[in-house]
């Protein structure tokens, strides 16, 4: 995209969402009190790993998953909505999301801050603890800041339009490590920059970082229970080392469906991050991080798409104070463009799959995820942390290996959260 184009189109909205928030004649008056609400969340996890190398007395373990603060609020119309996570495991903390809201009328909602991302099958394109392949490139459950608007166009279409500046704010674990970066302590997976050049085909470094983003998102109740809908997205990377920013684009259909008892999830998502690193050249992979742990030497494809399927039921129940049980089957698969050229020939990425058989209990307050997540080329289901979502993993000769060579890794989880 142009220069010209670029920031004309980002000044636009600026000026725009100014205006939006400079007229407060049009705002409805709040029709409820106002409130402050403190909760929070606690929960453990129950691990069970049998990845690539044999089981030891240690691949079993139990682990402080996270804790959670939130605080919601509103005082004259205006919403403050507010969420900071604490993961031990990990070594770090960080914001999930933080803005301010205020509704213009019945049909028109504004945020500003910290908030989700609108893109696909909303709240989540899953049903598990684990989610899917997206949430691992940062297009599930994403957070970055900016201003959102959210427009009820008819009882059946929804609208949502974003502008995002810059990813959320990282956590302590920032710039801690070679492979550190703008995103890498965070909760949603950002473009973090390469600084040791693993993933350039020349050894460069890719000193980028995302910048400027712009977000639509339509969804339509084509029946009762049933949306339907299609989000594009035009993503900035910004290398500091050329002083320019690259514009790519993802887009994707999704269907979201209750009936029955059941929830069906159906999504396609085709991505190309067009990212350079600093001579210029175009990537076949990028560096990507979160929770304070990049993808060490791997990266994520800089191009592809990804099918997600999700199907769950509803059983309520009545045992004691258990309320309702939720088994599900969620998959996902993520095809790449993109080769490695080792000597003279060139090996094409191999694709990752992930799918995740598993129930949710409902007991009150506690909520417990019993999941078993199998995964091929999945970073996170590996004893290479980190590896899966570019090339894949590598032979001795540094070649990709085939898929058939690859066995289903697997990790057994239980998560159990107390949320108040």
């Amino acid at each position: 995209m142009h220069n010209f184009t670029k920031h004309l189109l980002t000044k636009l909205f600026i000026l725009l969402s100014a205006g939006f928030i400079a007229l407060p004649s049009y705002a409805q008056e709040a029709e409820d009190e106002d409130y402050l609400k403190i909760g929070g969340a606690f929960r453990l996890n129950v691990v069970s790993q049998n990845y690539e190398s044999d089981p030891t007395p240690t691949s079993t373990y139990a682990t402080f998953d996270t804790w959670r603060l939130n605080v919601a609020a509103r005082y004259s119309g205006v919403v403050l909505d507010f969420e900071y996570r604490f993961y031990p495991t990990f070594n770090t903390h960080f914001i999930h999301h933080g803005f301010l809201g205020y509704n213009f009328s019945e049909d028109l909602e504004m945020q500003l801050g910290v908030t989700q991302v609108p893109f696909g099958n909303l709240t989540y394109n899953s049903h598990s603890w684990w989610f899917l392949i997206p949430y691992y490139i940062g297009l599930e459950d994403d957070y970055d800041m900016g201003i959102k608007f959210n427009y009820a166009a008819t009882e059946k279409l929804n609208l949502s339009f974003a502008y995002f500046r810059q990813p959320e704010p990282a956590g302590p674990a920032y710039g801690s490590a070679s492979f550190g970066g703008p995103g890498a302590g965070t909760y949603s997976y950002n473009v973090i920059p390469d600084n040791d050049g693993v993933l350039s085909e020349t050894g460069a470094t890719s000193s980028i970082r995302e910048l400027n983003q712009f977000n639509l998102r339509a969804a339509y109740e084509i029946i009762e229970g049933t949306e339907l809908g299609f989000s594009g997205q035009l993503q900035g990377l910004y290398n500091s080392a050329l002083q320019e920013t690259d514009y790519g684009n993802t887009w994707a259909v999704h269907l979201n469906s209750d009936f029955s008892g059941f929830n069906l999830k159906l999504q396609y998502t085709s991505y190309d991050y067009k990212a350079r690193d600093d001579d210029g050249n175009t990537l076949n992979r990028v560096q990507m991080g979160a929770y304070g742990d990049p993808y060490y030497g791997d990266g994520v494809a800089a191009r592809g798409s990804i099918i997600t399927a999700g199907l769950a039921y509803s059983i309520p129940v009545q045992w004691g104070p258990i309320s309702n049980i939720l088994p599900y089957f969620d998959y996902s698969m993520m095809t790449k463009d993109g080769s490695l050229s080792p000597g003279n020939a060139d090996f094409d990425f191999q694709n990752s799959y992930m799918m995740v058989p598993g129930f949710m209990i409902t007991a009150g307050n506690i909520y417990t995820y019993v999941d078993f997540a199998f995964g091929k080329n999945h970073p996170w289901l590996t004893d290479s942390f980190g590896t899966g979502l570019g090339a894949g993993h590598l032979d001795e000769q540094g070649e990709p290996l085939p898929l058939e060579d690859l066995d289903w890794n697997l990790r057994f989880n239980i998560n159990i959260g107390y949320y108040f």
